[in-house]
């Protein structure tokens, strides 16, 4: 198994490399681990006491920025390394302010591990979620580093839990502890004999209340409603809009709507604004008064989504109809009802969401057609939803405290 492992591995970055000479985020994948041991060497010499966090991504970086952050709060003599595998969290969280030290992770490749491991020389090291990478495991169980995985989520099809997962069941006894979201979690964890297992829930929730309390006033959006409620779709992917702008061409609802896709290059903003029919601004070349005045606000920048959940009445969130729904609990922390497609199966906080009425997914667009004329005329229900979802994420913060509280941190 470690034969075939290895050879993914080689094969994946392989593959990287090729596809960095045409894609833009494989060429930073590739440049930003260029003279990367030179540049670790120089930016950690002489420190002794490093903490290790790692995420593969943004959205696991968001996840774990609680941990982080209390974490130094705690123990400031510690300096934070954090790393990253993916560039779209080290490209736009290179300069975050609450890590010491910010740095893409080297291939899974046993020399480059110890090279790595070598020049830091972690004192502990934290796994944000998910990525079980095998020699980053070994290697800190060798060196008899406290080693924990906070936030993550284990499900029966998973490869630990199969009868020939033997080689990724071994990976997970590199972990000191593992801190995990759901009961199922636990007690799929101690069917295969690990029980240095804790519920402690989801640090997102920390992070969604922060940045609901921290979150920007747009002025050019606070004139946007009209006293009419307002459709926000965050995140949202081709299908997604589809969907929507199917919906506002189509329906004589009085909604105002704000589209935020999830990627906003020019060709896929004006891709959004060619289908239309009412009228639209696109957010950065409007006036205020251009914006108060249009039906339709596409967002065509980063940045702003977390802040325009304030100004919404209803939430839809994208990405149901490809691998997965995007951050729900942004829209739910302001109290917003929220709508995504079929594929949400991965996510407990959509699952409860559902289960408590603050929720609904859809299939196709006639589903999502009879929800959306449903919340515009049923007011009560539509309020009832959306105090439902902030009452939720109220009621599952602190998972960050509870993870802090059982770490034993060295002397």
């Amino acid at each position: 198994m470690v034969f075939f492992y290895n050879l993914s591995v080689r094969i994946y970055v392989l593959l990287i490399r090729i596809a960095a000479n045409f894609n833009p985020k494989a060429k930073q994948w590739v440049d930003g681990r260029k003279n990367l041991f030179a540049k670790l060497e120089k930016a950690v010499k002489g420190e002794q006491n490093i903490v290790w966090f790692h995420s593969a991504s943004l959205g696991e970086f968001e996840q774990g920025r609680p941990v982080i952050e209390k974490f130094k709060e705690k123990y400031p003599e510690c300096k934070i390394l954090l790393t990253f595998f993916s560039p779209s969290g080290y490209e736009v969280r290179k300069n975050y302010e609450g890590a010491d030290f910010i740095f893409y992770l080297p291939p899974d490749f046993p020399t480059q591990v110890k090279l790595f491991m070598d020049i830091v020389n972690p004192k502990m090291a934290f796994f944000i979620k998910y990525e079980f990478w095998h020699h980053y495991l070994k290697e800190l169980k060798k060196r008899k580093v406290p080693t924990y995985i906070f936030s993550t989520i284990f499900r029966p099809d998973q490869l630990f839990f199969k009868r020939y997962g033997k080689f990724h069941r071994k990976m997970l006894t590199a972990f000191t502890h593992l801190f995990v979201q759901n009961n199922e979690s636990v007690s799929l964890l101690n069917s295969i004999g690990f029980n240095n297992v804790t519920l402690t829930g989801d640090t997102r929730f920390d992070r969604v209340y922060t940045i609901a309390k921290g979150s920007k006033t747009l002025p050019k959006v606070e004139g946007f409603s009209q006293n009419r409620p307002v459709l926000i779709a965050g995140s949202t992917w081709p299908k997604d809009e589809e969907n929507i702008i199917n919906y506002l061409n189509t329906s004589q609802n009085n909604y105002k709507y704000i589209i935020a896709a999830h990627e906003v290059d020019e060709g896929h903003i004006n891709a959004i604004t060619s289908k239309i029919a009412k009228s639209w601004v696109r957010y950065t070349q409007a006036s205020k008064q251009e914006i108060d005045n249009a039906e339709v606000l596409v967002i065509d920048c980063i940045g702003v989504l977390s802040s325009l959940y304030r100004y919404g009445t209803l939430a839809y969130i994208g990405g149901g109809f490809g691998r997965g729904i995007h951050n729900t609990l942004e829209a739910a922390t302001f109290g917003l009802p929220i709508i995504f497609g079929p594929n949400y199966h991965k996510f407990q906080e959509a699952k409860d969401l559902i289960e408590i009425g603050a929720s609904n997914s859809y299939d196709n667009f006639i589903e999502l057609s009879k929800l959306l004329d449903s919340y515009y005329e049923n007011v009560p229900e539509r309020t009832e939803s959306g105090q439902k979802s902030k009452n939720y994420v109220d009621e599952k913060r602190g998972a960050s405290t509870k993870i802090l509280s059982e770490i034993k941190v060295f002397k």
